[in-house]
């Protein structure tokens, strides 16, 4: 893995009070939203930053960096982060991801939740749904969306939410998609909608996201993931 350099603490100020005033001025009731730092490919260094500006839950898409990051930043004084862990969930790394993860987004089947429930009775998920219907993207079809809520909470788990990634291309396509996944929210009775990234969180905030993953507004262009 090559790690970026992460912005200064004055730099990401800034790029913050943008980020909050764009929150500001797109969500209906902008005191509800999260705002999640997404942390992928930066060193522990960008997550004191972030910690430092007062954005405690964070965000990682890869099992070993979040594993890595949560143990150099162990003896820190000041606050622990708040993990939210957003990568595809593989059940033989389950076992090391759960004493650090306050919140699964992205279960995709219920494998993935017997697997956490396993290590982490009562962990609270998000489940993620497909809104864009293109292959790799993941999630389940938004007509299995209440089928797989039902059977997680069934492994005694906290179904708080679902989350989704939009539709690629201009922000405006993306709507159709998060008005579907507040929609899917509100029947089933989930208090959090995760959707909005840096290009299309006003769109996702209109259409009613309680948790906006913002990482290269924060802190800068990450680098290539190397392979091996």
């Amino acid at each position: 893995m090559t790690v970026a350099d992460h912005v200064g603490f004055e730099a990401f100020a800034e790029r913050l009070a943008v980020i909050r005033a764009r929150i500001e001025s797109a969500a209906p009731e902008p005191e509800r939203v999260t705002l999640l730092a997404v942390t992928k490919g930066f060193g522990p260094d960008a997550v004191r930053t972030a910690l430092a500006a007062g954005l405690v839950a964070v965000g990682e898409n890869y099992a070993d960096e979040l594993v890595d990051k949560a143990a150099a930043l162990s003896g820190d004084p000041g606050p622990a982060p708040v993990w939210h862990y957003l990568g595809a969930i593989q059940r033989n790394k389950v076992p090391r991801l759960a004493p650090l993860v306050s919140c699964w987004q992205g279960v995709r089947r219920v494998e993935e939740g017997r697997a956490i429930a396993r290590r982490h009775p009562g962990a609270r998920v998000l489940v993620q749904v497909d809104v864009a219907g293109l292959p790799g993207r993941g999630g389940v079809p938004p007509t299995g969306v209440a089928d797989l809520v039902g059977l997680l909470r069934a492994e005694d788990l906290d179904v708080d939410g679902l989350m989704a990634v939009g539709t690629p291309g201009p922000p405006e396509g993306a709507r159709d998609g998060f008005r579907e996944v507040t929609r899917l929210a509100d029947e089933l009775g989930l208090a959090t909608r995760s959707m909005g990234m840096t290009d299309d969180l006003e769109v996702a905030l209109s259409e009613g996201s309680t948790m906006v993953r913002v990482g290269r507004a924060l802190f800068g262009e990450r680098p290539p993931r190397s392979v091996g």
